[in-house]
């Protein structure tokens, strides 16, 4: 079970969205690149991280950070965040993020989605983010009526590496992961799953871990990391247990 802390990035500060809603945010004091040195340090080697600037205009407007990153730290990253283009994601690959995540733009046209699994094998990421089993795009605002299990039928033989699968309802919420509905995914899915959405203590952390499923790769941690809820020394202790 992979342990993905989070770093969600706007105007190079880390910060913390509220079910992604840009005018309720928590900014943080720390810098994303020592936020990742942060996580090094304490033995983490595979990071979860949002372009929030870019998820507002399209653009890789952190690709250096990102690119500083991984360069400093070893680090195996996963990002997000604005994805809508084939260069975006090989100016990701060519600095050596593990994971392009792709969302809105993969879900609105999965003749996109087809190519870039074909292009970068191995490298894309689908994030699915739902509410009560419907997906949602362009930051959580446009409801697109499509069930996420019936989405994820019509692109599973696509050839995506991993999927991440967010309820919205719990996102930053801290009320716990939707558990249920992620195994669900997960049953139905040709490539692993990892959770998002609602970590709220080290218990929900050690259930990811109980459920023992082979198809649920990680699970990803963040507003209880910088709101203190779950201590970084605390979460590492779990990377081995």
């Amino acid at each position: 079970m992979k342990i993905l802390p989070a770093i969600d990035i706007k105007d190079n500060k880390c910060v913390r969205l509220i079910k992604g809603d840009f005018d309720n945010k928590t900014e943080y004091e720390i810098s994303p690149i020592d936020q990742a040195g942060k996580y090094k340090f304490q033995g983490f080697n595979n990071i979860h991280i949002v372009d929030l600037d870019g998820a507002l205009t399209g653009n890789t407007v952190n690709l250096e950070t990102i690119h500083e990153i991984v360069d400093k730290y070893d680090l195996q990253i996963e990002i997000g965040g604005g994805i809508r283009s084939l260069e975006s994601i090989k100016k990701y690959v060519d600095v050596g993020v593990e994971k392009v995540i792709l969302g809105s733009a993969a879900i609105k046209n999965k003749d996109f989605l087809k190519e870039a699994c074909k292009k970068f094998k191995n490298k894309i990421a689908l994030g699915l983010d739902a509410k009560d089993g419907k997906l949602y795009a362009f930051g959580w605002k446009e409801n697109l009526n499509i069930k996420t299990i019936d989405f994820l039928k019509e692109v599973n033989d696509f050839g995506v590496s991993r999927l991440i699968y967010t309820d919205i309802n719990r996102d930053g919420m801290k009320t716990s992961p939707n558990f249920e509905e992620t195994i669900n995914i997960a049953e139905i899915s040709n490539c692993p799953v990892v959770i998002s959405g609602g970590v709220s203590s080290i218990i929900d952390i050690k259930k990811a871990k109980v459920l023992n499923n082979e198809k649920i790769e990680g699970i990803i941690v963040g507003k209880a990391i910088y709101d203190g809820d779950i201590k970084l020394e605390e979460l590492a202790k779990e990377l081995d247990a």
